[in-house]
């Protein structure tokens, strides 16, 4: 790994015990984001985890860390209902912040999440793919049915 990057303090770092796997063409790359459970004192603010993947050409999607996330906070003391999503906060809002928290930056030599660090973690699995590979793959983003219900007007 380079540079000062750290897994979020929330985080469920099991690269360590993720085993190789069936080798095969690595065609795509994305992330998974769910809600991370709300803690009692954060009433105005929801935490959200991030794993990413690579899809392989029969696909299989290959878990190659689970240790992003990010936090969106809310101002107002008239939040609709406990649980839900704020206003103006969308599909789209929360892919970019997903976006923002794992598509390394090509033009910060100083990158907390290059390239490089992801295909070390796809051939840790046991794939033949470069970082070059990966900057061409598109670029998937799941949001699981727990955002997708947080998400949803009351």
């Amino acid at each position: 790994m380079t540079g000062g990057w750290r897994a979020h303090p929330d985080a469920v770092d099991d690269r360590t015990h993720l085993p190789p796997v069936e080798p095969g063409r690595v065609v795509g790359l994305g992330a998974i984001c769910d809600l991370r459970p709300q803690r009692p004192h954060e009433t105005d603010s929801q935490s959200f985890s991030v794993s990413e993947f690579v899809t392989l050409e029969d696909g299989r999607r290959v878990t190659l860390h689970n240790d992003r996330g990010f936090t969106i906070g809310w101002n107002s003391p008239g939040h609709p209902r406990a649980g839900a999503a704020p206003a103006g906060e969308t599909r789209d809002s929360i892919t970019q912040n997903v976006l923002n928290t794992v598509l390394p930056d090509d033009e910060n030599d100083t990158e907390e999440h290059p390239w490089s660090w992801l295909a070390d973690l796809a051939r840790a699995r046991g794939l033949n793919v470069t970082a070059q590979d990966l900057r061409g793959l598109p670029y998937e983003v799941v949001l699981t049915d727990k955002v997708t219900e947080w998400l949803a007007p009351s």
